[in-house]
C-alpha cells in the first residue's frame, strides 16, 4: 500500500521506544439495553470497510514505514472480563489490526491506536457506527491517499516552517506546577483527574474562543508558579476539507510560547497569545522534527500539553465516553478538553511520579478562571511566585542519569581505510542522495531528520548486522560518531 504520513512515522518511532498504552484511544459506548449483536457486528464490519485505514498494519521496508493490510480484519468480539482485567493489551503493529471492538453486555468498548485515529475520529466513528447499526448508509467517501497528500503539503510548507521556528524554537525545559518540578517528556503509566470548567466567564470575552481563554489562563497560571518563559505543547488538527468525515491521525503537536507579565490585563495577554497561536496555525502541518534540525523524538513535545475539541452530535440513547482514560500519559501533564452541550469537560492525565498533587493544579486553574474579567491584571487573578531556585528543582524529581560517554582513548577514531566506515558512508550517501559525505559531516547539516535516521539504522541492521539506538544516533550525528558508538 502507501508510505505512512509524517505523523504516523513519529508515533511509530516512539512505539519502538516503548510507549505502553499512551497511544491507545479508547471509546466506551453504553447502549440502551442489550444490543442486536448481529446488527452490531454488521455495523462494525461496515465501518471498517468504509474506513480502510482501520484494517491496516505497519510494515518497515528499509526504515520506510508502509501501510499494509492487517493479518486479521477487525471484528466484534465478546469481552466479559477485559473491560476490567487488562483493558489495554498492546497492539501488534506489524500484524494489526490497529483497532478493537469488544462487547460486554450493553457496553461496547472500542480501542484504536493513534496511528490510525485522532480525537475527531471518535466522533466520526461513533456517528458512522450508529448509522450503520440503524440499517442506513452514511454518505460515500471517495478513495484517496491522504498520507501522500499530506507529505506533499508538508514539502511545500517546509521552507516557511523552518524560517518560522528558527525565530521561536527553544527546547522545552522543566516546568514548575504548584511547587512541583515537571521534567518528563516520555510515555509512562498515568493517572487521571476529571473536572468541569463550565464557567460563565468563558463566554464573556469578545474575540476569544473558549479554548483561547483556557489556554491563556493556563499560561498565566504557569507563569504565576514561577515559570518566566512559558511553553505548552498544543495538539492542532491538520484536517483539510478533503479529510472531512474520515478517520485518521490528522493532528500535529506544536509548541506555543509566551512570557506573561503579571501587570498585563488578562484580555490583552489573551489577545497576544491568540495572535501567536494563529501564526502557529499557519505551519500546523509541519512536524517540528522536520522544521528544526536535530530535534530528538519525544512522546511529548513539552512536559505540559493541552488539547481541545468540540464533541460531535449525540446519538439518541447512546452514552458515549469520549474521554475514556487509556491509563497512560505522554509527558508529565496532559490537559484534555472536550467542549460539549453540558459544558467544558476537562480530563487531567498526569505522571504521579512527577505531579504528586494534581488537586492543587485543578483548584488553581478553576479559581483563576472564575476571577477573569477583561481589564483585570494577571496578578489579581492568582498569586504570583518568584522563579524557583535550582535547589527546589533538583529536589523534586530525579531522572536516571545517562551513562558516561566513552573517552576518545577507549574508542580510537576510524581511519579512512576502515571497512566499517566505508560501508556506513555508502549507506548514508544512498539514503541522503548526496555524495561525498565526510566522516565528520553532521547529518542535520546535510538536511537529515528522524525519518532519514531510521532509514539509515534499518539498512545498517540489515546489511551489516549492527544495531544503534536512535538516541545514540542523535547524540553522535556523524559517520565517525556512529562508528565509535558501534565499537564501544
Amino acid at each position: 500500500m502507501t508510505e505512512v504520513s509524517f505523523a504516523q512515522h513519529g508515533m511509530w518511532i516512539m512505539e519502538q521506544a516503548g510507549a505502553g498504552s499512551a497511544y491507545h484511544m479508547p471509546i466506551l459506548i453504553r447502549l440502551p439495553g442489550p444490543p442486536d449483536r448481529g446488527a452490531l457486528a454488521k455495523a462494525v464490519a461496515g465501518v471498517v470497510e468504509r474506513h480502510p485505514l482501520l484494517g491496516c498494519a505497519m510494515e518497515d521496508r528499509g526504515g520506510v514505514l508502509h501501510l499494509v493490510p492487517a493479518a486479521d480484519r477487525p471484528g466484534l468480539a465478546d469481552d466479559r472480563s477485559g473491560l476490567v482485567r487488562d483493558p489495554f493489551p498492546p497492539f501488534d503493529l506489524e500484524r494489526g489490526p490497529l483497532i478493537r471492538f469488544a462487547l460486554d453486555g450493553d457496553t461496547l468498548r472500542i480501542d484504536a491506536h493513534h496511528l490510525v485515529f485522532d480525537g475527531q475520529s471518535k466522533d466520526i466513528l461513533v456517528a458512522d457506527l450508529a448509522t450503520l447499526y440503524d440499517g442506513a448508509l452514511p454518505p460515500p467517501l471517495e478513495p484517496a491517499d491522504h498520507a501522500a497528500l499530506q507529505r506533499e503539503r508538508v514539502a511545500g510548507q517546509l521552507k516557511e516552517a523552518g524560517a518560522f521556528w528558527a525565530r521561536r524554537w527553544r527546547e522545552p525545559g522543566e516546568v514548575v506546577v504548584a511547587g512541583q518540578v515537571l521534567r518528563s517528556r516520555r510515555a509512562s503509566p498515568g493517572r487521571v483527574s476529571e473536572f468541569g470548567l463550565d464557567l460563565p466567564e468563558l463566554r464573556e470575552l469578545p474575540g476569544l474562543t473558549r479554548f483561547e481563554v483556557v489556554l491563556a489562563a493556563l499560561h498565566a497560571l504557569l507563569r504565576s508558579y514561577g515559570n518566566e518563559d512559558v511553553v505548552t505543547a498544543v495538539d492542532l488538527s491538520t484536517r483539510t476539507p478533503a479529510e472531512s468525515g474520515r478517520v485518521g491521525p490528522y493532528v500535529n503537536e506544536l509548541p506555543v510560547y509566551s512570557g506573561p507579565s503579571p501587570d498585563v490585563p488578562f484580555a490583552e495577554f489573551a489577545a497576544e497569545l491568540r495572535a501567536e497561536l494563529r501564526q502557529v496555525y499557519g505551519v500546523r502541518e509541519v512536524p517540528i522534527a522536520r522544521a528544526v534540525p536535530g530535534v530528538k523524538p519525544h512522546a511529548a513535545l513539552a512536559p505540559v500539553s493541552v488539547s481541545y475539541r468540540r464533541a460531535g452530535p449525540a446519538v439518541p440513547g447512546w452514552e458515549v465516553d469520549r474521554l475514556a482514560f487509556n491509563q497512560a500519559v505522554r509527558g508529565a501533564l496532559q490537559l484534555q478538553l472536550l467542549d460539549g452541550p453540558d459544558g467544558l469537560a476537562a480530563s487531567l492525565r498526569y505522571d504521579p511520579e512527577e505531579l504528586r498533587d494534581p488537586a492543587q493544579f485543578t483548584t488553581d486553574l478553576q479559581a483563576l478562571l472564575s476571577r477573569i474579567t477583561p481589564g483585570r491584571p494577571l496578578r489579581d487573578l492568582t498569586p504570583f511566585h518568584d522563579t524557583p531556585s535550582t535547589s527546589i528543582g533538583s529536589a523534586a524529581v530525579t531522572e536516571p542519569s545517562a551513562p558516561p560517554a566513552s573517552s576518545p582513548a577507549s574508542s580510537p577514531e576510524a581511519g579512512p581505510d576502515d571497512p566499517l566506515l566505508a560501508e556506513i558512508t555508502a549507506i548514508w550517501e544512498e539514503v541522503l542522495k548526496f555524495s561525498p559525505v565526510e566522516p565528520h559531516d553532521d547529518i542535520f547539516d546535510l538536511g537529515g531528520h528522524s525519518l532519514t535516521i531510521t532509514q539509515i539504522i534499518a539498512r545498517m541492521r540489515k546489511r551489516l548486522g549492527v544495531e544503534i539506538e536512535l538516541d545514540d544516533f542523535f547524540d553522535n550525528p556523524t559517520i565517525a560518531g556512529v562508528v565509535e558508538v558501534i565499537r564501544r
